[in-house]
């Protein structure tokens, strides 16, 4: 598979000389990256949100102020409306199990979503590449050791080729350790004249296709947890017990690639590094250093079941902030992004890297609205844009976002799916199972 490295500022310039072809007035001019006195006038930006999707699961609420506005608190997502969240049948199991989940350990730090979102903040000026990859969706079922070296190994494949081709760090986010719900655009599924409630995800319901295993379970956010916790234990161990070592570069093609034309092509090239660092070495520059034997490793996932994230959110005593501690990264999905919504209420108030997903329904003038609610301070690496359209798409509809967020004098991260919704689909051990990735 080749790959190009995109960084921030030809994505930039491309989608200029896109909006040039599109339009026939000249679009106005900005600097890259915005200085620290830039200041947008509110007066200057028309905001047009886009009609919220119908609540078809939502929570009862009471009216609340304007988005984005207000004392933020844990528990003030409650005042809005929110989506997608399941309705347990027994309401006092599913609170006793978020206070079991809320007396747990945390599963990241707020140290290390410190650190992402530092290395974000470079990838955003251009000085770096974002790679991120993992399942669609994670289950117990394919929960193995197996599994997790295989999609860590294949993001360290990834990684080492884009690093060679480019020449910049790549931060690399896996969609792992937590990435388990699954949003749906029916709350009901039927199948030949049997109607139940659709498969959200493992930590809330069971594929199966019976009444029993579509009745949400509380007790599968605690089995949940626990995978997510026993995931990332082992990715650290990968990342910095030199599993990860760049001396190893050539002993991490997988076994299906091994005699194939794309694990050729990967050879070759891990070859070529294998060299450089040989000479390295002869030139007396060490390779055990640090640097060479382990790597960074972050985790993301979608923020989606409201109740569960605020039973990992924690006070850091540093610094004084909300952290949610389910992991480094939340993203806020395509179906629970409304403006008012309780998915945004609460994101607008961790201090994790925040990730929009976006597509072509998107409004640009809706998107500077919900970067200004979760990122009203302006502050580099705290968000990024999880654009994910078809590749006309992205011809015609992405410069106008890319136009409208350099407008607002705003500083996010770009990311694009390369496979335009589609999926990757690598072994892992099992060949049938989906690789989702994205680059930027």
């Amino acid at each position: 598979m080749a790959l190009s490295t995109l960084s921030s500022k030809s994505l930039y310039s491309n989608a200029n000389n896109l909006l040039k072809q599109n339009q026939q007035q000249q679009p106005p001019t900005f600097s890259f990256v915005p200085g620290n006195k830039t200041h947008v006038s509110k007066s200057h930006i028309s905001i047009s949100a886009v009609a919220a999707e119908p609540a078809k699961n939502s929570v009862a609420v009471k009216e609340s102020a304007a988005p984005g506005t207000g004392k933020w608190s844990l528990e003030s997502w409650k005042t809005k409306k929110a989506l997608q969240l399941p309705e347990y049948p027994d309401a006092n199991e599913l609170q006793s199990v978020l206070k079991t989940i809320e007396a747990f350990p945390p599963i990241v730090f707020a140290g290390e979503a410190r650190s992402l979102e530092e290395r974000l903040a470079e990838a955003a000026m251009g000085n770096a590449f974002l790679l991120q990859g993992g399942d669609c969706a994670e289950s117990f079922k394919e929960f193995s050791a197996d599994n997790i070296r295989d999609t860590f190994r294949i993001m360290l494949q990834m990684s080492v080729v884009l690093m060679f081709g480019g020449q910049m760090p790549i931060i690399k986010v896996g969609r792992m350790a937590g990435q388990f719900a699954k949003p749906r655009s029916d709350p009901f599924e039927e199948k030949d004249g049997v109607k139940l409630p659709s498969y959200k995800g493992d930590n809330i319901n069971g594929d199966a296709f019976n009444k029993k295993s579509r009745i949400p379970d509380p007790q599968r956010l605690i089995r949940a947890y626990s995978q997510s916790a026993a995931s990332l234990n082992l990715l650290r161990a990968f990342a910095t017990g030199g599993y990860a070592a760049m001396q190893r570069v050539t002993q991490w093609n997988l076994d299906f690639a091994q005699h194939s034309e794309q694990g050729d092509r990967y050879q070759a090239l891990a070859n070529r590094v294998d060299e450089a660092l040989g000479f390295m070495a002869a030139a007396g520059l060490t390779v055990d250093h640090p640097i060479m034997t382990t790597t960074e490793f972050w985790t993301s996932h979608e923020c989606l079941h409201l109740p569960y994230e605020q039973s990992l959110t924690r006070l850091d005593s540093t610094s004084g902030l909300y952290y949610d501690c389910s992991a480094h990264m939340l993203w806020c999905g395509e179906r629970t992004r409304q403006l008012d919504g309780a998915h945004v209420e609460f994101l607008r108030g961790i201090s994790n890297p925040i990730g929009i997903k976006v597509s072509n329904k998107m409004d640009p003038n809706e998107l500077v609205k919900l970067i200004e609610i979760l990122n009203s301070s302006n502050k580099p690496g705290r968000i990024t844009i999880i654009v994910r359209m078809g590749a006309e798409n992205m011809r015609v509809k992405f410069p106008h976002l890319i136009r409208a967020v350099r407008r607002a004098g705003q500083i996010v991260t770009w990311v694009c799916d390369p496979m335009h919704g589609n999926t990757i689909k690598a072994p892992c051990g099992l060949k049938t199972r989906p690789f989702r990735c994205y680059f930027g």
